[in-house]
C-alpha cells in the first residue's frame, strides 16, 4: 500500500515511565478513510496527539512519515501547516465566538482564491451553521458544535483530517449526518483519520481499519474484513456471543485471535 502517513515503531511515554503507544506501526493510504477503533485506554487519542505534535518530547522513538517528510516532534504548528489538521473530543471551538467568526479563523492565513467556494461548501454540508451563523458557538446543541467543528477543520484546507471520537454525545441520526458529511469530504481529496468507540458506525464509511488495544495494534483490515471477523463482531459491533448471563455481562469462552 502507498502510505501517505506511515508511523513505525512509535513509542510514546507518560510520565517517561508508562508506555501509552508501544512499538505502534500503521499505515495510511491518501484519499481514503481509516478507523482507529479499541477501548477506553487504548491509546487513540494519544495516537492522534502524537501524530499532531501536541504532547511534549514525544514520540519517545519511532519515526512518523507524513508525505515524504518524517515530522515526529516537530512543533504543532509546524504539523499543522504541513496539512494535518486534528479535531479533538471537545471539538476545541471558540466557545465565546459566533458560529461565523469561528469560521473564519478557519480561514485564517489561506492566500488562495476559493475561500468563499469552501465556505458555501460547508454551508451546503451542514445548513444549520447558515442559520445560526450570529449565534455563539456555546449556545450550539451537541450536533451543531460537532458540525461547526468539522466545517472549521475543512476551511483549513487539510490534506490530513484527524477526528477524535466525531460521534461522542450525539443521537443516531446527527451521528449520521456528520458521517455522512464526512464521506463527502473525502470524496474531495482529503484522506480521513477517524478515532470512534461506534465501531459500528465508523466501518460504515471506513476504507480500512486498525483495533488499538494498550498501545498496540492488534488487528487490522479493510471494513468489510474486521466486520466479518468474529472477535470484532462480539467485542466491538455487539453481535453474537454465548453464555450471556441475566445481568447482561457476557462471558466469552473463546479466546481473542490477537
Amino acid at each position: 500500500m502507498d502510505h501517505f502517513l506511515k508511523i513505525s515503531n512509535v513509542d510514546t511515554l507518560y510520565f517517561d515511565r508508562i508506555y501509552a503507544l508501544h512499538g505502534l506501526t500503521l499505515e495510511i493510504k491518501k484519499g481514503e478513510i481509516f478507523a482507529i477503533m479499541g477501548p477506553n485506554g487504548a491509546g487513540k487519542t494519544t495516537l492522534l496527539r502524537t501524530i499532531a505534535g501536541l504532547l511534549k518530547d514525544q514520540p519517545k522513538k519511532g519515526i512518523i512519515d507524513f508525505n515524504g517528510r518524517q515530522i515526529q516532534r516537530l512543533t504543532p504548528e509546524k504539523i499543522s501547516s504541513l496539512g494535518i489538521v486534528y479535531v479533538p473530543e471537545d471539538r476545541g471551538l471558540f466557545r465565546e465566538l459566533t458560529v461565523k467568526e469561528n469560521l473564519d479563523l478557519g480561514c485564517w492565513g489561506r492566500r488562495d482564491d476559493r475561500i468563499k467556494a469552501d465556505l458555501d461548501y460547508v454551508y451546503d454540508l451542514f445548513p444549520i451553521l447558515k442559520e445560526r451563523e450570529a449565534q455563539q458557538a456555546e449556545t450550539l446543541s451537541g450536533g451543531e458544535q460537532q458540525m461547526l467543528a468539522i466545517g472549521r477543520a475543512f476551511l483549513r484546507n487539510p490534506k490530513l483530517l484527524m477526528l477524535d471520537e466525531p460521534s461522542l454525545g450525539l443521537a443516531p441520526l446527527i451521528a449520521r449526518n456528520v458521517f455522512d458529511a464526512l464521506i463527502k469530504i473525502s470524496g474531495l481529496g482529503t484522506t480521513i483519520l477517524l478515532v470512534e468507540q461506534n465501531a459500528k458506525l465508523a466501518l460504515k464509511i471506513a476504507n480500512y481499519g486498525y483495533i488499538l488495544e494498550a498501545g498496540r495494534i492488534v488487528l487490522q483490515g479493510t471494513a468489510s474484513e474486521l466486520m466479518e471477523n468474529r472477535d470484532v463482531q462480539e467485542l466491538y459491533l455487539g453481535v453474537g456471543g454465548e453464555n450471556i448471563s441475566p445481568k447482561g455481562w457476557r462471558l466469552y469462552k473463546k479466546r481473542r485471535s490477537w
